[in-house]
């Protein structure tokens, strides 16, 4: 066996799933085509906007973007794209 050295992420990621805290997607293919339309709407990118945030939010939404796995401008897209299209809701 090889001996294999996993990051404190993937530690944390391998104990929530052998802990049995995942559940599948209910409808898959609408999660799917959900998520599609978001990268779409995402990687549709034919205007340029110039906003000033402050440091600290600007450094949440970085460790937000980070712990989604995508870049944080493209967080930031997406958070737009949902909020204007009416898909942005609070919990």
């Amino acid at each position: 066996m090889t001996d294999l050295k996993l990051s404190v992420e993937e530690l944390e990621l391998l104990a929530s799933y052998e802990n049995e805290e995942w559940q599948s997607a209910k409808n898959m293919q609408e999660e799917k085509a959900k998520y599609q339309s978001y990268a779409r709407a995402t990687l549709r990118k034919d205007k340029r906007i110039n906003i000033r945030i402050s440091e600290k939010d600007l450094r949440d939404l970085q460790k937000r973007a980070i712990h989604e796995g995508i870049p944080y401008q493209t967080l930031v897209s997406s958070i737009l794209h949902k909020y204007v299209t009416g898909a942005l809701v609070e919990e």
